[in-house]
């Protein structure tokens, strides 16, 4: 099973990605929507995606297509395994499904938010249902703040240190009555809009409030 793979990444055609390893070998690597979104200004760059193998079904079964799907971290990958155990979320549904990263889907799940989990693509309100009721429980390694906002030198601050700011800002407007899943997406909405990233905790929750009022970031 391939389980990583490296190399430049050629296009973003709707939910696939061409990556292109060397040698004139290049991978057609299908991906959640989220992550099609955070690659949109990586083309031509070298990106790394943790991979899973599957066969896809189509035409009643008559046909078998291999897929080879991408994910910018292990956890997002063991999380879409996770989510295509419930009934009725199969592969193409899951990765059109998650417009959201994982960690807010997972915390969505956590606080059975039917409503939350039903604005996804493809999700209607007695799949939600079955989510919550096949996944809460399951869904703890997932949850404690948003995703980090770069890799180690894509812009000389590394993931962990932007998740740890954006982790305790994540648990101070949960303490002052914000809902969580609401701030996880504002959180990670002042982490990657604009230029300039906060740089501390204060002036995080500052954007966040911004964004929460409507002002720009």
């Amino acid at each position: 099973m391939i389980a990583r793979i490296e190399g430049l990444l050629e296009t973003l055609n709707g939910g696939a990605a061409l990556i292109g390893i060397g040698g004139g070998l290049t991978y057609e690597v299908v991906l959640p929507a989220y992550t099609v979104g955070r690659l949109g200004n990586r083309i031509g760059q070298n990106v790394t995606l943790h991979t899973l193998h599957y066969f896809e079904s189509q035409n009643q079964g008559a046909s078998i297509t291999p897929r080879l799907a991408g994910f910018a971290t292990t956890d997002d990958r063991k999380f879409f395994e996770l989510f295509t155990t419930c009934k009725g979320i199969g592969h193409r549904r899951a990765l059109r499904a998650m417009t959201l990263d994982t960690n807010t889907i997972a915390t969505a799940i956590a606080d059975r938010d039917a409503a939350l989990l039903q604005s996804l693509p493809e999700i209607g309100r007695r799949t939600a249902e079955t989510i919550i009721a096949t996944l809460h429980g399951k869904v703890d390694p997932y949850l404690g703040g948003p995703p980090p906002t770069a890799r180690d030198g894509d812009d000389g601050t590394t993931g962990e240190g932007l998740a740890g700011i954006g982790r305790d800002a994540l648990e101070l407007l949960v303490h002052l009555g914000e809902n969580r899943s609401q701030v996880i997406q504002w959180i990670d909405q002042a982490l990657h809009g604009g230029d300039g990233k906060p740089q501390d905790v204060q002036e995080l929750m500052t954007v966040v409030y911004q964004i929460k009022s409507g002002a720009p970031a």
